[in-house]
């Protein structure tokens, strides 16, 4: 079995633009590239898990969120990084199209994507890290033996033992690089 580092997409690898889905308006978080690069030369799988329900409210569509992610993927690998796997998220309770308006399995913070992701690419949960903005991109630590890193600088004495708190994705690179 295979380590992996689960990460979201928008505040943790890109800048967050509401409801992002096309390659012009994609901007790497600053650092991501060399973080990702410390991540992969320790030896774990980079997996994305992200919530797309721009496509549950008829924002744009399935097709535009793989090109995306195939932009995604194939720019990384020009740097020699390596994505295991991109899994999404397209459906919306609330959402506008009738096919993904639904309560589902896999966005987040439900753990479907993490599961399907843990047994298509045979990882193991307990040696694996999930990394993002939010809390309900770590949700996954609380059901597994996964550790965590919130993004952003928040007060980590709210946070469980086995989430940290990391200002960036490149510093919890580091950190996790060191132990």
């Amino acid at each position: 079995m295979s380590k992996a580092v689960f990460l979201d997409r928008d505040g943790t690898i890109n800048i967050d633009k509401a409801y992002l889905h096309k390659i012009a308006d994609f901007e790497f978080i600053p650092g991501t590239k060399e973080a990702l690069a410390r991540l992969r030369d320790a030896g774990y799988l980079l997996v994305i898990i992200t919530n797309q329900s721009g496509v549950a409210r008829g924002y744009y569509t399935e097709g535009d969120v793989r090109a995306l992610h195939d932009w995604l993927v194939q720019a990384l690998a020009k740097d020699g990084i390596h994505i295991a796997g991109v899994y999404y998220c397209p459906h919306h309770p609330d959402g506008s199209v009738e096919a993904y308006r639904l309560e589902c399995n896999c966005r987040k913070p439900a753990l479907g994507l993490f599961y399907r992701a843990a047994s298509e690419l045979d990882i193991d949960l307990g040696s694996s890290i999930a990394i993002g903005d939010r809390m309900r991109d770590l949700q996954i630590c609380a059901s597994s033996g996964c550790r965590g890193y919130l993004l952003g600088g928040r007060d980590s004495a709210a946070l469980p033992a086995n989430i940290k708190c990391a200002q960036n994705l490149f510093a919890a690179a580091e950190d996790i690089v060191a132990e």
